[in-house]
């Protein structure tokens, strides 16, 4: 497998094309891209993924809806910034709808062909008359097979810093089929799942239950796997779409392509999770929390999500500060039945502890760890085979004021 981290993404795959305008969604006038859309004119089978928050944005409920048809073919997913469409009531329902309908319209469709996804500010109205202006001439872009990879990643952004991207190209016996993908998130990021946007295109053919539980699966390794601050979201949605563009179908027949494919998914998956957590709002490290030895996975995945969304723990690496009293602080509070004298603790492959006994002779390559960007914390309960990893990053006071007033 060839695996490339930035790059266009979505459209590296055949037939697939995309788009991203400034319609002012926000109404500041500041000329940034809000708005855009992913087509293959080739009809596509799909998978999707979406937030588990009770309270769901009405593109979420819309899309829900769509994803429940195995037999069903799709064309384009549609998706805006700035706006999230929820807890918008009747109308908030009405728009997604009007999204999709316009959308289909103009690229000449179905609109149960269409998902529609937006991100943004909670509790506001669309508005619906630049919105539909906005479709149209997005998708007059992708018709005319316009390059607009890197601006579509640019339209869905919030409080991201960056555009995130990645692609995989695996060489089969038959030929080679890509994946792409992209994401936004920064805040609000937290397993099951995120203020997320993550589209992934492939040109493999597959049907639609092969494909939800390829990226079920993958989404599980992934984007459940990460938190920044704690906070679920009501929009997150992770929208796999397959053309099959390049002739290989892939099921569960073939035995070494659908693992082949399979871990191609995942490694997008992945790739896209950990750049959310590096782009975090304020965020100035990753740290990847690594629980070993617990009874069950379950215990793992507890003790690991109580570590990284410790606010004294994040707060203490923000500062640099190799402190692992709160770290197993945090960890007893999963209510798992570890043992505090069973435990062995590692800042990447440092001991802090062995069977509850602090080493502090190392505590100057603890801090020097710590200091670090990026860096590991592994927790050895030394209790079963269980284990579990969160990848995680630090809290900073500019988190406190980027957050105080939208």
């Amino acid at each position: 497998m060839k695996f490339y981290e930035n790059g266009d993404g979505l459209t590296e795959p055949r037939g697939f094309f995309c788009s991203g305008i400034h319609c002012d969604v926000k109404g500041k006038k500041d000329g940034k891209l809000d708005l855009g859309i992913i087509y293959s004119s080739k009809p596509c089978h799909a998978a999707a993924v979406f937030t588990t928050n009770d309270v769901k944005a009405a593109p979420v409920r819309y899309s829900q809806n769509l994803i429940q048809d195995p037999e069903a073919t799709y064309h384009a997913i549609v998706a805006n910034s700035g706006n999230a469409n929820a807890c918008t009531g009747k109308q908030g329902e009405m728009d997604a709808i009007k999204m999709a309908n316009e959308t289909a319209r103009h690229l000449k469709v179905q609109p149960t062909q269409v998902f529609v996804c937006s991100t943004g500010r909670i509790g506001v109205t669309l508005p619906m008359s630049k919105i539909t202006v906005g479709i149209r001439d997005a998708s007059e872009d992708v018709l005319e097979g316009f390059d607009g990879a890197k601006a579509f990643q640019e339209a869905i952004l919030t409080s991201d810093t960056c555009t995130k991207s990645c692609a995989a190209v695996l060489t089969t016996p038959y030929g080679e089929i890509c994946i792409g993908g992209v994401v936004k998130g920064a805040g609000m990021i937290e397993p099951n799942m995120a203020t997320m946007l993550a589209f992934l295109t492939t040109d493999a053919k597959a049907s639609n239950n092969y494909l939800q539980n390829v990226l079920q699966k993958a989404v599980n390794q992934s984007f459940n796997r990460i938190t920044i601050d704690g906070d679920m979201s009501t929009n997150d949605s992770v929208i796999m779409l397959a053309n099959g563009n390049c002739g290989i179908e892939v099921s569960t027949e073939d035995e070494s392509l659908d693992h082949s494919f399979q871990k191609a998914v995942e490694a997008i998956c992945q790739c896209l999770a950990k750049k959310c957590v590096t782009d975090g709002e304020k965020v100035t490290k990753f740290v990847s929390v690594k629980i070993q030895g617990a009874l069950s996975n379950e215990d793992a995945e507890k003790v690991g999500r109580c570590v990284s969304n410790s606010l004294l723990v994040k707060s203490s690496w923000y500062g640099s500060d190799p402190n692992w009293g709160r770290i197993v602080d945090a960890a007893g509070y999963a209510k798992v039945g570890l043992v505090f004298e069973k435990i062995d603790m590692f800042y990447d492959d440092v001991a802090a502890l062995r069977k509850g006994e602090p080493v502090h002779n190392n505590k100057t390559q603890w801090k020097e760890i710590v200091s670090q960007s990026a860096f590991s914390i592994t927790l050895d309960l030394n209790q079963g085979t269980g284990e579990a990893e969160i990848w995680s990053n630090d809290l900073s006071e500019e988190y406190v004021n980027f957050n105080k007033s939208e």
